[in-house]
């Protein structure tokens, strides 16, 4: 299982995603799921990917073929903007299916499915976020909807919710992030460090802040001590007693 996040907001763009990938219970690996493609002034380009191992491979793989190929469809470096490097991902992500998916489809214990998170900004353009569906279509983050989430979504969700506001500071997104990475490794043992963070403030056209967090990185372990007792404190003291005769 994997666990990635996209936030946009009016400074800049925070992602962050896991790096564990399992097939089975006894075969645990790590794999990187951030994959940033940039070139400063120019462009930048920032993918997250969630499911079959081998599928997001191969779409990455075919990215980078096609740079440089002067196909304003589908290469990176080409494209006049981010609807348009969305739809190249998506062509990518067909083209794979296309390629495999007929064989893969004949086995019944592979998931042969993914999605990506890709987040960028074209030189003259917005810093813009989307979600690309494993079919190849997707949707843009806007109006009430400014983070996506991929893979195991649920745990992580209540924070975000509760906090991310587009005027949220890139510094307080982070935080966010990472305590809902937090809450998502504490109840799924399928998703671990190392945790993959970037950021990137809009209009910058430079490469952005990008860290690898180790399970045992002490501001990571700060994290999880502190929001366990903030969590701890509020039940005990904040939330108040039913009151019902039980």
């Amino acid at each position: 299982m994997t666990y990635c996040v996209g936030i946009l907001l009016n400074e800049g763009v925070v992602l962050a995603s896991d790096s564990r990938t399992n097939a089975g219970i006894d075969r645990v690996s790590t794999f990187r799921k951030m994959h940033v493609l940039e070139k400063p002034g120019e462009c930048f380009f920032a993918l997250l990917a969630a499911g079959n191992l081998s599928l997001t491979q191969g779409v990455m793989s075919l990215l980078g073929e096609w740079l440089d190929s002067g196909d304003p469809e589908k290469d990176l470096w080409a494209v006049g903007s981010m609807f348009a490097a969305a739809r190249a991902v998506g062509a990518a992500m067909r083209e794979m299916h296309k390629v495999d998916g007929g064989y893969l489809q004949q086995r019944d214990d592979v998931d042969f499915t993914a999605s990506f998170i890709l987040a960028g900004q074209v030189k003259g353009g917005q810093l813009r976020l989307f979600l690309v569906y494993d079919a190849g279509n997707f949707i843009e983050a806007m109006g009430d909807t400014i983070y996506f989430q991929i893979g195991e979504v649920k745990y992580g969700k209540p924070i975000l919710d509760r906090i991310i506001q587009p005027s949220t500071s890139l510094n307080e997104a982070v935080k966010c992030a990472l305590i809902s990475f937090d809450s998502t490794m504490r109840s799924n043992v399928s998703v671990g460090p190392p945790i993959d963070l970037l950021v990137y403030r809009r209009n910058s056209m430079s490469p952005g802040f990008c860290i690898r967090l180790e399970g045992s990185d002490p501001y990571l372990r700060s994290i999880r001590e502190a929001w366990g007792a903030a969590l701890q404190k509020a039940f005990q003291e904040t939330v108040p007693d039913p009151g019902w005769k039980l």
